[in-house]
């Protein structure tokens, strides 16, 4: 018969090996990534280049026809958009198609910086904000572009009516601007604060943001043909190439 001690230590002896098993399994658990959480950073990157390649594609597909600008003659503007029906239908069904894949990267983007840890998780939440004003805004731009094409098919000469349009249109995408800039801003923050991008990424987010929202903010001259406009478009760029990195980094962090 084995003294009480004797069975305590044999005891001991049974479960100690059982314990570290379960430790080091905590431990594998806990500091490496599972496949689905691996999947979601994967998917967040994709679509992070995905929604950059169809802006460019977009602005290509408008830009190789010599598109007007807001301040051109409302003639010019008629003609073009009589003349190039399709590749506007074009752009804006791009439009929509973008929609989706910014609103997929902004919530999966808050997603990821929450699982790790929830540092910048207030910048990530204005980004989401800000960037489902941003789509909103966009719908209301390609709406009325959809209006200044039906227009232009029925007229011979610009009309009150085309010139209101062409207008509001303007207008849309200046607001647009102060709200890409504010989701640039807030995703910028947000990865870098979480230690998903470098400090060169926090620096152009903030620099091409703060751009996008103070052309923004002058919308009214914007939406009269103002050439404040173009004082926004190296922060938008600044978008494209900080999107595309971030969505690259995303991608590679699961090899």
């Amino acid at each position: 018969m084995r003294s009480p001690r004797n069975t305590a230590t044999a005891q001991e002896s049974l479960h100690a090996p059982v314990s570290a098993a379960a430790a080091t399994a905590t431990t594998t658990t806990t500091t490496e990534p599972t496949p689905t959480r691996a999947l979601r950073t994967w998917v967040v990157g994709a679509t992070a280049i995905a929604s950059a390649a169809l802006v460019v594609i977009d602005n290509v597909v408008v830009g190789w026809v010599d598109s007007p600008t807001y301040g051109a003659p409302l003639k010019e503007v008629l003609a073009f958009h009589a003349d190039h029906r399709a590749a506007v239908a074009i752009a804006v069904g791009l439009e929509a198609l973008n929609l989706p894949l910014l609103l997929l990267f902004v919530t999966g983007l808050h997603g990821l910086v929450g699982r790790r840890g929830g540092a910048g998780a207030d910048w990530s939440r204005l980004a989401v904000a800000a960037g489902a004003t941003f789509s909103a805004v966009m719908a209301f731009y390609a709406v009325l572009w959809d209006g200044v094409v039906l227009s232009a098919g029925e007229l011979t000469e610009p009309s009150p009516v085309l010139e209101l349009a062409w207008h509001m249109h303007a207008a849309a995408f200046a607001w647009s601007m102060a709200a890409l800039g504010t989701t640039f801003i807030g995703a910028a923050l947000a990865t870098h604060a979480s230690g998903l991008t470098p400090s060169w990424q926090r620096l152009l987010g903030v620099a091409g943001g703060g751009l996008l929202i103070a052309a923004g903010a002058a919308n009214l001259a914007i939406a009269d043909g103002s050439s404040v406009l173009f004082a926004g478009l190296p922060g938008f760029a600044a978008w494209l190439v900080w999107l595309t990195a971030t969505g690259v980094r995303l991608v590679r962090s699961n090899s």
